[in-house]
Order: C-alpha cells, then sequence, then structure tokens
C-alpha cells in the first residue's frame, strides 16, 4: 500500500498543479467568453474540481499519518474520511459541449481519481 499511496498522493498533487494553474490562468479568459448559462456551470463544475482533489489529498495526507502512526485508523477515518460524495460524484456536465476541454478534462480526471479513492475509502 505505501509505493500505490505515495504513487497516488503525486499523481493527485500534480492534478491540483494543473488545476491550479488552468483556474489562474486559462479559465477566467474562458469565462469571459462563455454565455450566461455556460458561465455558471463551468464555475460549479470548477469548484466541484476543487473539492474532488482537495477531498482525495486530505483522506491520502491521513492515510500517510496512520502509516508513520501519527494517527490511528479509526481517527482517520472518523475525521478525513471522504465527504461531500453527492457533490462529487455528480457528473451531470461532463458531456457538456459548451464547456471548454480543459475544464472538462480536469473533471473527468479529478472524478476518476476520487472515484479511485473512494473505492480504497470503502476498504479501510
Amino acid at each position: 500500500m505505501r509505493s500505490t499511496l505515495a504513487t497516488t498522493y503525486r499523481e493527485t498533487l500534480d492534478l491540483m498543479i494543473q488545476a491550479r494553474n488552468y483556474l489562474t490562468y486559462v479559465h477566467g479568459r474562458e469565462r469571459r467568453q462563455a454565455g450566461d448559462d455556460a458561465r455558471l456551470t463551468m464555475s460549479v463544475e470548477a469548484l466541484r474540481v476543487t473539492s474532488r482533489l482537495t477531498q482525495v489529498m486530505a483522506w491520502l495526507m491521513a492515510r500517510r499519518a496512520v502509516q508513520s502512526g501519527e494517527m490511528t485508523p479509526a481517527q482517520a477515518r472518523d475525521e478525513f474520511g471522504l465527504s461531500a460524495q453527492g457533490v462529487c460524484l455528480d457528473t451531470a456536465h461532463h458531456d457538456d459541449a459548451a464547456l471548454p476541454q480543459g475544464l472538462r478534462e480536469l473533471m473527468g480526471r479529478s472524478h476518476h481519481l476520487y472515484v479511485r479513492i473512494s473505492r480504497l475509502d470503502g476498504m479501510h
């Protein structure tokens, strides 16, 4: 589990950096060019991506704390189990062609990662 955890941690960190760069440098420009409905959906989906990634990173950090003896498995589960699953598992707009491709890619990748971690969470 230790190497899987390290690999997934690195993957999550890389995706967080990509999302930050997209949201900082591209998202605003694309939002300004979109219609009202698309702007709202873009904002909601950007927040959903952020929520997924922060939930996953908190879960991974708690697992690392368990491995290093800083936290018990019960504490990790109780304090850092995945939450907001209704929000994070929603894929209603994944195929919305009105959304920019870069955002849709982040939506898909963050969803896939969240689902993987959700499965692992169910095993703990």
